[in-house]
């Protein structure tokens, strides 16, 4: 059983840097970064509360939108809502904004390429602004 749970302890450990290692870095408009693979793209809740997506190269120097897909679930209170975005400029914009309320989550999957395996972000909706950062809270940098 001590050896169990030594076993348990040392995992727990070595799991530990990895799970904590989701620090949120926030983009030129203030939203949130979400890291893929040879570019970014910043997750941004405009005052309509839809949601848009701009792209970035690894320096992050805007890059057009273009055979880049995004969708998105808004895990509300009332349920879910399937969020589907679309083309506006260089960035994509959902069709609808999010459901009312906060405190929800926001699950986004982003493809680079049609062919590329999607990559998941489960964003908590907090849409107040930060006091220490002055981001919305989404995309808070603070350390606290």
């Amino acid at each position: 059983m001590k050896t169990l749970l030594h076993i348990l302890a040392i995992t727990a450990l070595a799991i530990a840097p990895a799970l904590a290692d989701k620090t949120v870095k926030a983009g030129p408009r203030k939203g949130r970064v979400l890291e893929l693979t040879g570019q970014n793209a910043e997750f941004f809740v405009e005052k309509d509360r839809t949601i848009s997506i701009a792209f970035y190269d690894a320096a992050m120097k805007a890059q057009p939108a273009a055979a880049q897909t995004v969708t998105a679930t808004a895990e509300a209170p009332g349920g879910k809502a399937k969020i589907e975005f679309e083309k506006k400029g260089n960035l994509l914009v959902s069709k609808a904004p999010l459901p009312e309320g906060e405190g929800y989550q926001v699950v986004v999957q982003v493809k680079t390429t049609a062919d590329a395996k999607s990559k998941n972000f489960r964003i908590p909706l907090a849409l107040h602004t930060c006091k220490g950062c002055s981001n919305p809270e989404y995309a808070c940098i603070c350390d606290e």
